[in-house]
């Protein structure tokens, strides 16, 4: 696929997020909110799918590296450990202060997101959830997104909307509130990152912080899998 087209592919994981709870709840025959325990695995299969895809799109144009921009030895561990404070800091704030315009509540976390799952599941994608979600939303948004697109507003606020409605379709639920809080929790961070990407098209930082902040959530999931009640304590906090 020619880079310049690869900018249409940015609805790619809403769209499929979508079907596919739509297709389970079809085929469980539960109630999406039933299923939404679900949403770090169905996320890691999802991972891979965009991963692959990535791959074959841009395999006659440089592969993944270039889509991204990567360059060998550029990347300090000082500017590392900024991002990952950076989106730490950003991303809690974003859930807290969303949290407290659509719930009055602070603060507020969606306890679904932290749901129990089998425990051997739980295990597995400690391992490949951060891995594959940053390969994934940074390979999307940012190389199909902001590396794509020309007009330097665009470039940023069409890349920053479909990678924080994205995450409102993260598990889906039909509930307008919900939806809202999941997309102003992360739009704060994706502008922030797609602007910061767009002025040093330095993907490894954003990464390697996307990828720390998705394993302290995998480490949350495994947590309320392996202890007994630990779940509903949290969910009391």
């Amino acid at each position: 696929m020619n880079n310049k087209k690869l900018s249409f592919l940015l609805p790619f994981r809403c769209i499929v997020f979508i079907l596919i709870y739509i297709i389970m709840s079809i085929i469980t025959g539960k109630e999406l909110d039933k299923i939404s325990n679900s949403w770090s695995v169905v996320a890691s299969i999802v991972n891979i799918i965009t991963i692959l895809l990535l791959v074959t799109a841009t395999k006659n144009n440089g592969g993944y590296a270039k889509l991204i921009n990567y360059e060998k030895g550029r990347t300090t561990p000082k500017q590392i450990t900024g991002m990952v404070f950076l989106i730490i800091f950003v991303a809690i704030g974003g859930m807290y202060l969303s949290g407290f315009l659509c719930y009055g509540v602070l603060p507020y976390a969606a306890p679904m997101l932290i749901a129990p799952i089998p425990l051997w599941l739980a295990i597995v994608n400690l391992l490949v959830l951060p891995v594959t979600t940053a390969f994934a939303e940074d390979g999307l948004y940012l190389g199909c997104g902001v590396n794509q697109i020309k007009n330097k507003y665009a470039a940023i606020i069409v890349p920053a909307f479909f990678f924080a409605v994205q995450h409102s379709v993260i598990p889906t639920l039909p509930d307008v509130r919900y939806i809202i809080y999941r997309f102003l929790s992360f739009l704060p961070l994706t502008i922030i990152l797609c602007c910061m990407y767009h002025k040093n098209r330095n993907p490894l930082p954003i990464i390697i912080g996307h990828a720390v902040v998705d394993l302290v959530t995998a480490i949350q999931i495994l947590a309320t899998s392996a202890i007994p009640g630990f779940y509903d304590m949290m969910c009391g906090l």
